[in-house]
Parts: structure tokens; sequence; C-alpha cells
């Protein structure tokens, strides 16, 4: 099971060998990807065009384009949703201590420097991987104690980027 938030609306999307479900209602889609980070959907008899503009996976959210409309996109697991019942949801985004390459990729941009103090949700670089560029931000609130990349590096999965105090 998963919940999906789509501009403030909570959906819950439930899959199995007869399909997908949303909202306990059976959703019949087609979906193709046409070329990196573009795709084409059939729905409802419509057509529609989609485009990934951004993504962060730590958050595990996303903002999409479909036919000239933006959404932005957040996803729950299984996970997630038992640490909310078991209100534990923000237990370990309150202090970050340090930023690890959620896959390889090549630094682009990094948007702090050492002393900087970040909150949750703040960009704090750009991580190029797969041709998509990753904006990754702070899971919780820290200080800036040590950036161990720098701009143009190439990275691995699970590298330490940036240690917080």
């Amino acid at each position: 099971m998963l919940k999906a938030t789509v501009n403030n609306q909570t959906f819950d999307i439930q899959s199995d060998k007869s399909g997908i479900m949303v909202n306990s209602q059976p959703f019949n889609w087609d979906m193709v990807e046409v070329k990196d980070r573009n795709f084409h959907i059939l729905y409802n008899n419509r057509s529609f065009n989609a485009e990934v503009l951004e993504t962060d996976y730590q958050s595990k959210s996303f903002l999409i384009k479909i036919n000239k409309n933006k959404y932005s996109v957040s996803v729950k697991d299984r996970f997630d949703i038992l640490l909310d019942q078991l209100g534990m949801s923000n237990a370990n985004a309150t202090k970050v201590n340090d930023l690890k390459a959620p896959m390889p990729g090549l630094i682009v941009d990094i948007k702090v420097k050492v002393g900087d103090v970040v909150k949750k949700g703040d960009t704090i670089l750009i991580l190029e991987a797969m041709k998509m560029e990753n904006i990754l931000k702070a899971v919780g609130d820290g200080t800036v104690k040590a950036i161990k990349i720098l701009p143009k590096q190439n990275v691995e999965k699970n590298q330490i980027l940036i240690e917080f105090e």
C-alpha cells in the first residue's frame, strides 16, 4: 500500500495481481516512456503527456508536469505509513548527521558551505544521475560540519557527501 499526496490531495494506492486500485476504485491506464523523464499516458480514452521535472528520492517527492500543469507529488510507502501510525514519522528528521548519495552520479552544484545552518527541506546539492538532475534536500535540521565532495566530482551510492553537527 502507498499513499500519494498530489497538490495536497491524498490518495490510497494498492497494487496486486488484479491491477491497481486508487481509493478502492480500479485504475486502468497505460503508460509508456517516450524518452528519458517523458511519458505518454492513456487514461479514460484521453491522452496525456507527462514529464518528471524534479526528483527528491530521500523525501520521496517529485514535481511532474502533465499537459502543461505542474503537480507536486509525495509518496509514502508502508514503512512511512507505519512510522506515522506509531508517531515516529519525524523522529529521525529533527537532527541530521550526514547526507549520503542515494545513487551514483555527478555533483552538479553544492548549495551550502561549512557553517551553514540548514532546516528540513532546504536544498543541499544537485546530483546528476542517468541524465536527470536530482535535488537533494535536508531531511532534518543541522549545521554543515564538512563537505566531502567537490562540484563536477563523481560519487558512488551511499558515499557521504556532507556531514552535519
